[in-house]
């Protein structure tokens, strides 16, 4: 079971750098990141299942926090660069 999850992680990571590779928007590449921390959580938590250690729960608390966080910063970030400027009368500059 071990072997057939791992397996699946690093399946889903190489579809996964395709995405963050070929994205069609910035969007899809924002979200395959997402998906990155998500599979590391994954992935550690493969290992730690594999070890019998439960070490590496914090450690996948915190990647999960820096993940969400990291994709709330992500997706300020591409709604400011995208909400339509406004000219000096007031109406929306649609360029």
């Amino acid at each position: 079971m071990l072997v057939a999850s791992a397996v699946m992680v690093l399946l889903a990571g190489a579809l996964l750098l395709y995405r963050v590779w070929y994205g069609p928007s910035m969007l899809d590449r924002a979200v395959a990141l997402d998906v990155a921390a998500a599979l590391i959580i994954a992935g550690i938590c493969v290992k730690a299942a594999h070890d019998g250690d439960s070490f590496y729960f914090p450690v996948m608390l915190v990647l999960a926090f820096l993940g969400f966080t990291g994709s709330v910063g992500i997706a300020r970030f591409i709604a400011v660069r995208d909400r339509p400027s406004l000219r000096a009368d007031g109406t929306e500059d649609h360029r």
